[in-house]
This record gives structure tokens, sequence and C-alpha cells, in this order.
């Protein structure tokens, strides 16, 4: 949990008194890998138990977060998905930003490497089994319980604003990965390939707004 914890208190104080994005960036990349090695890499697992379908899922997970907004071009722009809950999608990294490889560099890192292990030790590491039993390490990793799974879908949906409807797909096909695989390495790297392909689109396609 204290990732995922130290991730939402880098969100929080962004808002409240942002940085500049140079020293934004590399210091939520320092600090995330700090507590990632110090304090949660007894619990990490690193070593996928199938590389190639996991690799694949997250190829189809990156399809299915753009498919939306390349087969319709006006989809997002519904006020199911742009509202004074879910708010807009637009990108926050300013233009000048946009083409400076210091920043690019930090921003993928965090995408690809940083919050694939952060979020799936708390979403599917924790939240899933936690929802079974408050003792959750007697619950082995990818038990099925209704209630667990669709709860922890639901919130990793609301995690990605206007993009919830994606995000829950993605939530859900997450979940049933954790369940046939009982892998938290498959997991992770699944949401890093989708994370990396999308970081790939953002920049290579110029579609900014995905990077929220």
């Amino acid at each position: 949990m204290l990732p995922f914890a130290v991730l939402l208190g880098f969100l929080a104080v962004q808002n409240l008194a942002p940085l500049p994005a140079r020293v934004d960036f590399p210091l939520r990349v320092v600090a995330l890998a700090a507590v990632l090695v110090l304090y949660s890499r007894p619990v990490i697992e690193l070593k996928p138990r199938h590389l190639l379908t996991s690799l694949a899922l997250g190829v189809a997970v990156f399809a299915i977060w753009v498919a939306p907004d390349l087969l319709f071009p006006h989809y997002r722009q519904h006020w199911l998905f742009q509202n004074a809950l879910m708010e807009t999608a637009k990108n926050t990294l300013a233009a000048g930003l946009r083409h400076d490889p210091f920043v690019l560099t930090f921003r993928v890192l965090r995408a690809v490497i940083i919050v694939p292990i952060v979020e799936e030790l708390f979403w599917r590491g924790w939240l899933m089994r936690w929802l079974v039993a408050a003792d959750f390490r007697k619950v082995p990793l990818g038990t099925y319980a209704p209630l667990s799974f669709w709860i922890t879908a639901l919130l990793f949906a609301s995690e990605h604003g206007p993009y919830w409807d994606v995000g829950l797909l993605a939530g859900i096909l997450y979940n049933c990965w954790a369940i046939r695989t009982k892998s938290l390495a498959d997991c992770i790297l699944a949401h890093a390939v989708t994370n990396a392909t999308l970081c790939a689109w953002v920049i290579l396609a110029g579609r900014w707004e995905y990077w929220l």
C-alpha cells in the first residue's frame, strides 16, 4: 500500500503546489523507486511465467484504450466521459516540454516501470485480496471472488478519469490475468507493455491528451 500512497501524495502536492516538470518528474521517479527497492522489494515478483501472453495482453489493452477515439473521433467529448466528476481529457504537459528529452525520459520511466509495479502491488496484490479477507496474506494471489473482482475493476476505472470506460475494460482484463496466472509479475509485465505502447503512441502520434 505504501508506494501507492506515496504516488497519491505526489498528485496531491502537485495540485496544491505545482513543481516545475524538470523537478517534479525525476523526483517522483527517484522517490517511488526508492520506496519500491527499500520497502516493497520482498513482495515484488519480477519473473513472469507467461511471457509472450503477458506481452500480447499488454498490446491488446493498448488497442482497446485507443480504439474508441480512432473509430469515433468525437467519442471522448460525450458528457459521460468529460464532466465535473471525471474532468476533461487534456494533456497536463506544457507544449514547450513535449520535445524536452529530459522531461520525456522521466515521464516514460514513470509510466512504464514505476506505475505498473506500484499499481499492481496495490490493485491486484493487495486490494483484490483484502476485499476477500482482512488478513490478505492468507488469500492466494489471483483468488476469485465476485465482489472483490468488480470493486477492484470499478475503482481501477475511476482512477482513469475521462478514460474510465477503457479503464474498466483494462481492469477487468488485468484482474482476469491475475486469476489465470496467479502471478504478480505477469500482471506487472502486461501493465508495463500497455503503458509503453501508449507512451509511444502519445509521443509519435502527438496524442498528448492520453497523458492526464
